[in-house]
């Protein structure tokens, strides 16, 4: 990690410049977990949530954040996303909620911190809904599955070269 490509010579904030990178088809998934009492779990899965259906609402929650990326993480480039899924299953091991997302596009910068968002905000929508239920809940393991596109390639979580990987993400511009 020898190059932080946000900062400029003098150490100050700065966009990546992507223009000169070539578009590829770039996806990638991320995950979050809502953590909470297993009658909370009950309440959902039932949809007698008294402000209704939680994971209809996280599941537009998570689409519209990874839309709003750029308005919300400060040197994110706007995109042009071809698609964003955002699903949400019960896991009883938790107890709670499993939330995987992907983002898609053809462009010239990835979408990891799309996927991480819509992850999050989803994840976190759940826990507004329920918070009158269960303030204990915990929102937890929000982390990056998969990315591929671009020169890095393609990097899966747990696969014996991703992990500590911060060489892949520099050799890309950081973008």
């Amino acid at each position: 990690m020898s190059e932080l490509t946000h900062l400029d010579e003098r150490g100050r904030a700065t966009m990546v410049d992507v223009g000169a990178k070539d578009e590829t088809e770039r996806r990638a998934r991320a995950e979050a977990h809502v953590v909470m009492a297993a009658e909370t779990l009950s309440v959902i899965e039932d949809q007698t949530v008294p402000k209704g259906d939680v994971i209809a609402a996280a599941r537009l929650a998570g689409i519209m954040a990874a839309k709003r990326t750029h308005e919300l993480i400060p040197l994110c480039h706007q995109l042009n996303l071809t698609a964003v899924t955002v699903d949400i299953d019960s896991d009883r091991d938790l107890p709670g909620l499993r939330v995987t997302t992907e983002a898609r596009l053809r462009g010239r910068t990835g979408v990891e911190m799309e996927a991480l968002v819509a992850a999050s905000v989803a994840a976190l929508t759940v826990y507004d809904m329920c918070k009158a239920i269960d303030r204990g809940m915990e929102v937890t393991a929000v982390r990056l599955l998969e990315k591929s596109g671009g020169r890095s390639g393609t990097w899966r979580r747990g696969d014996a070269d991703a992990e500590g990987d911060v060489a892949g993400d520099a050799a890309e511009g950081g973008a």
